[in-house]
This record gives structure tokens, sequence and C-alpha cells, in this order.
């Protein structure tokens, strides 16, 4: 008899904000959309939490108080990971981490993370590596911009200051090698869809979890993978 293996989902935690180009029913349906995609990553959504902020603290982007009350339950019900559903600048990241002492993603970062689970051919690993690269080095950037301010200094002399520029030279030569290895891998495609010749070529269109798959499997008699999960192929 096979044994039941029963799925541990990783509590989190959502921050949306109400502002003048989003009210509190667009912010609402932006957050259940951003739960689904929680759950297809792997999380479980514990609570939500909402602001009305006309002007965006650049540090928090929430305001002090909202993110005291983030922290208070943050540290009462273990939570493993805050999502932002708007985009947050590398400094933001950095101090909210600070706060709250675990992972901080917003819509972009848990996007390219399902992207990463879900990627199969070895086209798509390699562009979800190179925008989760690109979306890394502004941050890395970021991260290590109080330790530039000093310019050296006690602690800061030798290897210390030159791992800075060494992280961020690690990770243009990646992003350099993978747009290489896409092109010739678009070359290697390009000379596959020659040699099939004036065959047919459909393409079905539309956004994530409408049913493409389904679809496709119906009328193809394929066997893509399907599942009731944004992002799932």
């Amino acid at each position: 008899m096979l044994e039941k293996k029963s799925i541990e989902y990783e509590k989190a935690v959502l921050i949306g904000v109400i502002n003048r180009a989003q009210n509190e029913e667009k912010v609402k349906e932006y957050l259940d959309e951003l739960e689904f995609l929680t759950y297809t990553a792997g999380g479980e959504v514990a609570k939500r939490f909402v602001q009305r902020v006309d002007v965006p603290n650049p540090k928090t982007l929430i305001g002090s108080g909202k993110m005291n009350e983030v922290e208070a339950y943050v540290k009462e019900h273990e939570i493993g990971s805050v999502i932002f559903d708007d985009e947050l600048s590398p400094g933001q990241q950095r101090n909210i981490e600070k706060q709250l002492k675990c992972k901080i993603l917003d819509r972009t970062s848990l996007i390219l993370d399902i992207f990463a689970q879900r990627a199969q051919t070895s086209y798509s690993r390699t562009q979800v590596e190179l925008a989760q690269y690109e979306y890394l080095l502004p941050r890395l950037t970021g991260l290590w911009t109080h330790l530039e301010r000093q310019k050296g200094g006690i602690g800061m002399r030798g290897p210390g200051e030159t791992e800075i520029e060494t992280d961020r030279r690690i990770v243009r030569d990646r992003i350099a090698l993978l747009k290489k290895k896409l092109l010739k891998i678009d070359r290697q495609m390009a000379t596959q869809r020659g040699n099939r010749g004036a065959l047919v070529r459909v393409a079905l269109v539309g956004y994530t979890n409408v049913g493409k798959s389904t679809l496709m499997n119906v009328i193809s008699k394929s066997e893509v993978f399907a599942e009731n999960k944004l992002f799932a192929t």
C-alpha cells in the first residue's frame, strides 16, 4: 500500500497598497491573484495586510505603524515569507528584511520563482535564469551600497572590498553567457523550423490558467501537463 505524503505549505503574509491608481476593490482583486500565485509556488496565505498609502514610504513602502503590525504577526505566527503585491526597490527590500527577519518577495520575484519551478525545456530554463539574474543584479548592487560608502576603512580593506565587484562581475558574466546561449538555441530552432518545410503552425494565446493546455489536449490528443494553478505550464 502506497504511503500518502502530505504537502507542507510555507506560511506567508500578503501586503497590498491602496493608492490613487488602485482602489480597495482593485487591490482585493490583485491580492486574490497573488494568493493563487503563492499557492502555486508552494505557500499558504495566513493573513493579508492592506494600507492606504498616498505617498509610498521610501524605506519600507508601507508606513512604520503598519510595519510594526506586520512584524508582530510574523513573529507570533512564525511566518516564512512576506509577499508584497507592489514591486520593491532594492533598498526597500533590504530594510524590510532587516526588520521582519524573514524572506521578502514582491510579485515579480514570486512569478520568477514559479517559472523556475515549471520550466522544462533548455530554452525556457535559460530564459528564466536570465530573468532571475537581471532581477538580482540591481538588488545585489543595493545590498552592498552601505559598504561602498565606507570606501575601505576598518574591516573593509583588501579582499573584503574586492568581493563586491567580484559578485557583480560573476552575475554580469553569467548574464552575458545566458544571452549567448539563447542566441545559439534560437539559431538551432530556426534551422529545425526550416527543415520542417511548409508545415502549418498554430498558436494558442491567452492569460495564465484560462485553459490553453486543456484545449490543446482535447483538439490534438496530446498529453500536455495541465493543472488548476497560475503559470502551471
